[in-house]
This record gives C-alpha cells, structure tokens and sequence, in this order.
C-alpha cells in the first residue's frame, strides 16, 4: 500500500442526494493541509437518482491524475456496490453504511471493511427526511477524517465560512461531521495504516477549476461582451464572466454595467452576436461544446472569410451527437480546425489544465486581433468543470491588449482610398477600421466571393488571390503562437507526443518509465497549426507515441497533415471512454504497442490495466 499523504479515494453515492459539497469539503481539506490533491467528478447527464462518483486523488509528489484503482472506497449506493467493490485495490479499504447488512457474496477477503450506520445515526439525529439524506454524506465525510487522521478543525473551518451566516444548517452540519467521526473512533482503530500528515511546507498554489479561469482570463483580456446557449460543460464559464461583469464591469458612478452578457436562443444566434459585437470593436467571445460547434461552423467560416475577431472556447466532451454530455474527450480538434464549408483552418489553443485557461484566454483574444480571424481555445469537461491544484495566478499589470492593425482617424485622413483587403506589409493581415471611426474607412463586409478590394466578385484569380492571403496569415500565424513544452530525459530514443489535460498522466508515467530503465521524451503541443519545433522534434526519433482522447487520432492526422514527418514513425495511443487518462492507460499503451506494427493504432481499454502498472518501483521490462 501507499506510504502516507499518497492515496486514491472514490466516493459512490446518487446524483442528487447532496454529495457534490461534502465531496468537495472533503478534498479542500485535504488541500488545506499541504498536501497535492486533486477531485474528478463523475456525474450522469440526467438531474437525479442515477450513480454518481467522485475520485479524489492525493500524492506527496504531485501524481494527481485519475487513478483507476481506489485504495479506500465511500460506497453509499447499494446499486453499484459490486461494481465499485471490484475496484478496489488488494489491501484497501470499503467504508459502507452498515445499517442493511453488506452481501456476503460482496465480501473480500483481501480488503478492509468498515461498517458505520450512517442511515441510522441521520435518522437518530435529524428530523426531517431530505435533511438525512444530505447530513448522511457530511457524515461520511467525519468518519473518513477520523481514519484518515483529516484535521478536524479545517473541516470546520470551511463548514464555517460556507454556512455561518445560516445557524441552522452549520449546526446539523457540525453535528454530522461529528457524529461520523466519533463513530469511527469510538469503533476502529484510528488513523488507518494509510492516512494523512500535514505536508513540510505550504502549497504556493489555489483550487480552481478551467471555466472559472477562463472566465477571469477573458475579464483581465478586456472582454466585454459573451454571448452564449447553455451546455454542458461549458455553461458554468459564461456564469463565471457575469459574475466577474457583476463586480468588476460596473461604472462606479452610474452604477451601470459596461458590458453585454446575452443567452441567446440558440449557438447559432449566439456566435453571430460575438461576430456582430466582434465586427463593431469589443472584445467578445462565446462559450460551448460539441454540439455547439457544429451549429456555430456557418458563422465561423465567414467570420474567417470577412476576417473578423472571434473567440470561441470549446470545452470538449464525448460525441458523436449528444453523445455524453458530462464524461471528457478530445474529439474536436477536426471540428474547430477546419470550422465552416470550404477551404477554412483555425488557429486551436490547447491548455492542460485551468492555470493555462487562464493565460490562453487571454492570448486567444490578442489572436483574435492580431490575425483578424476566430481563435478556439480547446479546453475540455475534465479541465473545464473540476477543481484542479495550480500555481497562484500570475499577471503583468504591464499588458497592454493586442488590438492588431487597426487604422485610425488620423491615419485614415492621411491616407488615400482605403481598401479592405489590401495587404500592405506582406504578412497576411490587411488593416481594418471599426464603424464610425471615420467616412474613408467605410467598407461592405461581405461572406460571398470578394477580391482584395473588397468588391464582389467570382473572378478565379481574384478569389484564388484572396484565399492564398489567408492562408499565408494562418501559417504565418505560428510565431504568435504558444510554443510546445519539451521534457528531455537523458538516453532517450524514444518520445511520447500529447495535448492538454493528458499531461498529469503521462509525466507520471514518464517517471516510472525512467525509473524501469526506459526513459522517453516528451513534447507537449500547445497550439495548432503547429511550429517548426514540433516537426523537428518528432524526426529526432525512430518511435513516437502520441498519446490523445479520441478515436481516431485527431492530434496524428494533423500532424501528417501539416507536418512532413513519416508516418511511420508515429504509433496512436488512444483512450476515448469518457474518464480522464489515467497514467496506467499510458504505461498499458506503450506496453501494447511496442508488441504492434508501426502505423496501427493501440485503442486503450480499463481490461487493459494491470495493478502492477501502477507501482512505483515495478520490475523493468
């Protein structure tokens, strides 16, 4: 088992019973006493009464990617008690309420079990029956810090600043937390053999998840207006911006707001909002997901052919239609990339976790300026709607927005007949004017055949000339663009090529890979299209891994596309169920694969995970 502060618990309960806070306090205090932590929540797509899990992972040494074992199970849902049960690892622990008694034929012999009556201490203890069902999950919450040697008094301390001003309900709180706590206490020796010691030193670091970083990212860009339809995951980022708008975008003197938040009736009204708003000079952005994208994809193209700024943050969940809506991928990078009908392509932002949301965000929207053309920043459900550790966010009271080439009055009066599409320096990008600037920079802003005056026309090498130009500036785009990250281990001759939220897992991997013997590079893409550096980098070596949460190899057909590295180099590891990857999928993939001809495809599957992957110190291969 696991040494102390090192431990993966999952929590199964029903949806609706009340357990996303008392999941929540639970791993915030564990984050409060030093020590890495993370928290995935796994929830149906439907309002209530089907299972719902929550994984918290903690590690001294930063591991903090999903586990798909659990060393201590909460089971609170009779329904997925053999499921759960089966994911425990040999030597762990089952905390379940014994107040019906467990089935024999669920019984291990090789884990722990811990019975506490938590249904009957609730109805002991609260009068009403909604608020025992509630106060059942801050019990458990109580009994786990009493075998996890949790500090009692954080708990509290949060109970307290979440319900102090409401009495009643901070008092039935303290009384669950402690009625479970002194249960377990009174019952078991505690803490158990695996438990929590308050880290060596404070965590430089706070709790917060992508869409609120987001959200402050586009706040601190100078966004001002967000249109948007709701879906999940995506619909708490547009929450997060009106409630930053509601504190920080209000005129102290009027009292009135300075920006435009809009739900529209649909994704399709909603981008052409941010394209209209985008069009007239504000900073503006929408927020969706798959299915948003795809409704949005007319807007998009011509947002790209009339050359308008246009931010769009897709928060990626599992497809194909509505697919399921609260389980995470990366599947739609083919999407965003080549957004609209026609010869189109996009310039994708792919942050790995809410710290770079937060940076990316603003980038997308300097971008957007810059280039004159929509800019996908490509987060997805895992980094979007969980809590992740990340460093304090940082930011230069210097920065000054990147508005691009934009003429104004005085250059406007100078100059002599402006045309739209003219491109004066050579680079791709033509300047605009914003309406009412002045009478010389007026001009007809067309999606139908234009030449570079601005003018229809169905001209072949007009048009041919226009898309050429466009072209030239999204390629021309990668030197604005985030470089990849590179992790270079001594003795490689091999390397591991990813994107995004996959990072946690595979530099877990990498260390155990390093210390089996077989040490791997690393590149982390960070945008698309993609820098000189990422084609360089992959000829460097014989094998490359790239390692995506799709089907069908989105990341590698891009990079065959757009690249001239032999395809036979890369070899597709792939996992796509819908949970965030685990760095046992990594290891079981680089396993399988170095067994699988070049080219083929190794799709990972939780079968394929072995226990001994996970090990810390497992015999090299």
């Amino acid at each position: 088992m696991p040494g102390p502060n090192s431990i993966a618990i999952k929590i199964a309960t029903v949806n609706g019973s009340g357990s996303s806070s008392a999941n929540n306090l639970l791993m915030k205090s564990i984050f409060r006493m030093d020590i890495p932590v993370s928290g995935k929540n796994l929830f149906p797509s439907n309002i209530q009464g089907l299972p719902t899990w929550y994984e918290i992972r903690a590690n001294p040494a930063g591991y903090t990617s999903r586990s798909t074992r659990a060393d201590f199970l909460v089971a609170l849902n009779a329904e997925t008690y053999a499921q759960d049960i089966k994911e425990v690892r040999s030597g762990g622990y089952l905390l379940y309420d014994n107040t019906w008694p467990l089935d024999e034929k669920l019984h291990r012999d090789d884990i722990t079990l811990l019975g506490i009556p938590f249904s009957k201490l609730c109805v002991e203890r609260f009068d009403s029956p909604r608020k025992r069902i509630l106060m059942k999950n801050v019990a458990y919450v109580g009994a786990m810090a009493a075998f996890l040697n949790i500090d009692l008094d954080i708990i509290q301390e949060q109970l307290q600043s979440k319900y102090g001003a409401k009495k009643t309900l901070m008092d039935a709180n303290h009384e669950a937390v402690q009625c479970g706590f002194d249960f377990a206490q009174k019952n078991y020796r505690c803490p158990l053999n695996i438990h929590l010691e308050t880290g060596p030193k404070p965590l430089e670091s706070i709790m917060i998840d992508g869409n609120t970083a987001a959200a402050l990212g586009c706040l601190y860009a100078g966004a001002t207006v967000g249109a948007w339809y709701p879906i999940t995951p995506s619909t708490s980022l547009m929450d997060s911006f009106l409630a930053l708008c509601q504190r920080y975008r209000v005129d102290p003197e009027s009292g009135k707001g300075n920006f435009c938040v809009m739900q529209a009736e649909d994704e399709i009204a909603a981008v052409g909002m941010v394209v209209g708003a985008a069009w007239n000079g504000a900073r503006a952005f929408t927020a969706t997901s798959g299915p948003g994208i795809s409704l949005m994809n007319e807007f998009v193209g011509f947002a790209y052919y009339a050359e308008i700024p246009t931010v769009i943050f897709d928060v990626q969940r599992v497809g194909p239609s509505t697919g399921m809506p609260t389980r995470t991928q990366q599947s739609d990078l083919f999407n965003c990339a080549f957004a609209g009908h026609g010869d189109t392509r996009h310039v994708l932002l792919l942050p790995k976790d809410p710290e770079e949301c937060f940076h990316f965000a603003v980038r997308a929207f300097d971008l957007a300026d810059r280039l004159q053309s929509p800019v996908f920043v490509m987060s997805d459900l895992d980094i979007g709607m969980n809590d992740w550790m990340c460093p304090t966010l940082s930011w230069d009271d210097t920065y000054r927005p990147d508005r691009g080439k934009i003429l104004s009055r005085e250059e406007l009066e100078k100059a002599g007949q402006y045309f739209r599409y003219v491109d004066r320096d050579d680079d791709g990008i033509a300047p605009r004017t914003l309406p009412g600037t002045h009478a010389r920079g007026a001009y007809l802003t067309r999606g139908s055949g234009h030449n570079k005056y601005g003018a229809y026309t169905e001209d072949d090498q007009e048009y041919q000339e226009v898309l050429e130009r466009l072209k030239r500036k999204i390629i021309g785009a990668t030197r604005h663009l985030p470089e990849p990250v590179f992790t270079i281990e001594p003795g490689a001759t091999m390397a591991i090529v990813s994107m995004g939220s996959c990072d946690e897992a595979i530099r877990e991997a990498l260390d155990i890979m390093s210390r089996r013997g077989t040490p791997l590079d690393y590149m982390r893409v960070r945008s698309y299209p993609f820098s000189p550096a990422v084609e360089e980098f992959i000829n460097g070596y014989e094998t490359v891994f790239v390692i995506e949460m799709n089907r069908d190899a989105q990341l590698k057909s891009l990079l065959t596309m757009d690249t001239h590295v032999a395809r036979e180099k890369m070899t597709s590891i792939l996992y796509y169920g819908g949970l965030s990857l685990s760095c046992d999928h990594v290891l079981a993939g680089i396993q399988r694969s170095l067994f699988v001809p070049a080219e083929e495809t190794v799709d990972v599957e939780m079968d394929d995970v072995d226990d001994s992957l996970w090990m810390d110190n497992p015999t090299p291969s």
